[in-house]
């Protein structure tokens, strides 16, 4: 019996093939990913990133970007849910190679990716210097930083306040979960 190896695809032909697509699709250094949509939560803590996020870095050499647009993160395009870039992007920018912040609002579907897979990626991305994983049905955000040669993670929830110096700002947990109703759901084990 054969069995058929699949080659890779490569990122410029990804890239090429991608702008022919009505949706959007990440790479995983090996093939095209479908995007799905989120669900009503996930959109309310989204937008309240970007308000959060972009309020505070009017007029500051960072901008927030939102996931309409891509990053290049150690052979991979990923959209993530927002962005920060602390270096000029130009208009027509398609894909952005340099973020230093990198927001996630975690779904079920997605979660174990956003642990797993694009934690590393974002960790060997050097100009990364923040990863900040929010959850949809608690007030909590999972935060990966980098400190010297090293990815340190820590969990924040409640009323935390998170600090980003690389992005010269802080700002309280609550404010991206503004509007959100949690669910009754179990206490942790």
């Amino acid at each position: 019996m054969s069995i058929a190896l699949r080659q890779p695809m490569s990122l410029e032909v990804f890239l090429a093939w991608e702008e022919q697509q009505e949706l959007r699709w990440e790479f995983d250094g090996f093939e095209p990913v479908a995007m799905t949509g989120g669900t009503a939560q996930h959109s309310v803590i989204q937008r309240n990133l970007y308000i959060a996020l972009g309020t505070r870095l009017r007029g500051k050499r960072c901008q927030v970007y939102t996931a309409d647009l891509k990053i290049a993160v150690a052979g991979s395009i990923r959209y993530p849910d927002a962005f920060v870039v602390c270096s000029p992007v130009p208009g027509r920018t398609l894909v952005v190679t340099e973020p230093v912040v990198v927001f996630e609002v975690l779904s079920p579907s997605t979660a174990s990716t956003d642990f797993g897979i694009k934690n590393e990626e974002y960790r060997d991305t050097p100009s990364i210097q923040r990863y900040v994983m929010l959850a949809q049905d608690r007030q909590r955000a999972t935060v990966f930083e980098r400190a010297a040669n090293d990815w340190i993670g820590h969990i924040v929830s409640g009323e935390a306040i998170l600090r980003m110096p690389e992005i010269e700002i802080t700002l309280p947990l609550a404010e991206f979960y503004d509007g959100v109703t949690f669910e009754d759901i179990p206490p942790e084990v």
